[in-house]
């Protein structure tokens, strides 16, 4: 089917004076003719104007605003394929400075190896391999079973439950406890047996925003060798700590100055304020990446040594956030992340004031990521649930997810605001008045039905 009446459009016309833009854009099957490039971007553009504004979303943690340099340089790299380190080799030290920087900002020693990766989910996946490798190479060594391998960790992102999946392993989630919403050393200790291929503690959980205790829990672990003789390591899952704690909480001790702590992913989209589809893994000594786990592959003449489980990708978020690294160096990332808990704070602050809502984390920098959490209180005595509120909001274009907590908790419904950059004071004293015209407006309208999770299942927390 042919998209268009006539092909032309003359340049002395508007687009939408033309025959050409008179018609509806095909759902199912490609168009038999070509089309005016013009005509076809515009509706196109049209279309992307349903999904609302991206910086109204304060569900995600993947950035909304770039620099103009950043869009630059996307469009410079989009032709450059990030895994032929052969035919880009300027891209390929590019990438090997971003790993060496990294590795110094985690408290690294020399020898530390690491790689860029699509996100934080594949840094992830690559880093629960070495573990499971790790443990297996063990195991074989001391003539023991390798048929039962197990992961513990507390409310982690679905990534996690992906590579349990994939790679068929047990994973042993700590469940929340009210007084408790995170991994508590000693409930992480019940969990971990001979078959444990290592432990994963989140910097900065989906759920709430806060931090694991990485330090209390790398301690439990050195007690409980101690005890048992069970030598377990740890994944930092830093995919939004990972680029705060250093700039925003120095004195955290949760990175590579812990022993235990062989590994470390965080996500460069997120608080690394790249653009999508950046990711990053580092392992604290060469050792601790299997060999197994490395492909050299001869690729347009030339050998290479890969350990993702993508391939040909482009180099931009890579170029990207290079760039990002020196134009804002360490003072740049303290600045923009402490504005954002500033902000988070602010909300937190007039949140508290309304008096209906149990701050449950207010974006201390010590304490988590910039974002603010909350649920009703026991006796705010008021006619609706957090859905309601949460489908009232977006009304007026604010994305602020509600949804329920796992296991143990799951009777506990909360509500979450990222603060990233782009998020501005302004731009959250707009929300608060928006938060306030919605109070008002369900005391004086009755709801007839509430709604449920299933019905703003748009909404999700563990993005």
């Amino acid at each position: 089917m042919s998209v268009h009446k006539t092909n032309k459009v003359s340049e002395n016309d508007s687009i939408f004076a033309s025959e050409a833009i008179e018609f509806q854009l095909p759902k199912f099957e490609m168009p038999a003719d070509e089309n005016n490039a013009d005509v076809v971007k515009e509706l196109i553009k049209d279309e992307l104007f349903l999904d609302g504004n991206a910086r109204q979303n304060l569900a995600t943690f993947c950035q909304t605003y770039h620099d103009p340099q950043v869009h630059e340089l996307m469009d410079l790299s989009i032709s450059k394929n990030m895994i032929d380190k052969d035919e880009y080799p300027q891209t390929a030290e590019i990438e090997s400075r971003c790993v060496h920087m990294l590795a110094k900002l985690w408290n690294a020693p020399d020898d530390a190896v690491g790689t860029s990766t699509v996100g934080s989910s594949e840094a992830c996946m690559l880093g629960g391999m070495a573990m499971l490798y790790r443990w297996r190479e063990q195991r074989e060594k001391m003539g023991k079973d390798i048929s039962k391998p197990n992961m513990v960790c507390g409310p982690v992102q679905v990534c996690w439950e992906k590579f349990a999946r994939y790679w068929d392993v047990e994973i042993r989630q700590v469940p929340m406890e009210k007084d408790a919403l995170y991994m508590t050393p000693e409930a992480m200790a019940s969990y971990i047996d001979e078959n444990t291929i290592g432990v994963v503690t989140t910097l900065g959980l989906t759920f709430t925003g806060k931090y694991e205790p990485v330090k209390a829990l790398s301690d439990r672990l050195d007690q409980l060798q101690e005890e048992t003789g069970l030598d377990v390591s740890i994944h930092v899952d830093g995919a939004s700590g990972g680029f705060l704690a250093p700039f925003c909480a120095p004195d955290l001790e949760w990175d590579f100055r812990l022993a235990r702590v062989k590994s470390i992913s965080s996500s460069g989209h997120k608080f690394g304020l790249a653009p999508l589809g950046s990711g990053w893994v580092v392992w604290k000594h060469e050792a601790d990446l299997p060999e197994k786990l490395i492909f050299h592959v001869n690729y347009l003449g030339g050998d290479m040594s890969v350990f993702q489980l993508n391939f040909s990708r482009p180099a931009g978020q890579v170029i990207s956030q290079y760039y990002l690294f020196l134009r804002l160096g360490k003072e740049g990332y303290r600045k923009i992340h402490m504005n954002c808990y500033h902000t988070a704070q602010y909300l937190a602050s007039e949140l508290e004031k309304m008096d209906i809502f149990e701050i449950l984390y207010n974006g201390d920098p010590n304490e988590g990521i910039p974002c603010v959490t909350w649920k009703l209180k026991e006796d705010s005595h008021v006619d609706f649930n957090l859905y309601d509120f949460a489908e009232k909001l977006r009304s007026r274009g604010w994305q602020v997810p509600a949804y329920s907590l796992p296991a143990n908790v799951e009777d506990m419904i909360v509500q979450r605001v990222l603060v990233r950059r782009g998020v501005s004071l302004d731009m959250m004293s707009l929300l608060v008045e928006d938060i306030k015209r919605t109070i008002k407006y369900f005391e004086t309208h009755a709801i007839v039905d509430h709604l449920t999770e299933e019905e703003v299942a748009s909404f999700s927390h563990n993005k």
